[in-house]
């Protein structure tokens, strides 16, 4: 499932960031990125408060990146988001704590997960990769060893 991602609700929720650095955004795109590259899923993370000038949206391999507008806000882009999808949202995971988001989402057929939960999600150790979880050869080795030793 791809996940919409209110950016700036996450931040304070995610261990070592918090929404006073200069770079908040960058961290939690740095995190997101890798994350989602872990989980081969797609997500996109809207943020308030475009600068002005600057490009509002950032498009990575399984990651997107939204920069919105003001007077626009991305409680009302993620939604926005989830009614063009129309019966798809159902396919969706909203993060967010904001009740009037978590529940808009919930009303439109998508799941919600709090801020924290996910947060927690991001903060655990990935699992060991398939090259660490093969057996080595001298396991193969005694394992052949003992099945013919039944024959």
């Amino acid at each position: 499932m791809p996940y919409l991602i209110d950016g700036h609700n996450l931040i304070p929720c995610v261990r070592g960031l918090n929404l006073q650095q200069l770079d908040d955004e960058l961290a939690l795109i740095t995190r997101l990125e890798a994350y989602f590259q872990r989980q081969r899923k797609q997500a996109v993370v809207y943020f308030d408060h475009a600068q002005p000038g600057g490009s509002p949206d950032l498009k990575r391999a399984f990651l997107k990146v939204h920069f919105v507008r003001p007077p626009a806000i991305a409680d009302t882009a993620i939604l926005q988001h989830l009614r063009k999808l129309k019966g798809e949202a159902r396919n969706w995971v909203v993060v967010s704590s904001d009740s009037e988001v978590r529940q808009g989402a919930e009303h439109l057929g998508a799941r919600v997960i709090s801020s924290e939960a996910f947060a927690a999600m991001l903060d655990e150790k990935p699992g060991k990769s398939r090259k660490e979880a093969k057996p080595a050869g001298d396991d193969i080795d005694f394992w052949l060893k003992q099945f013919q030793k039944r024959s």
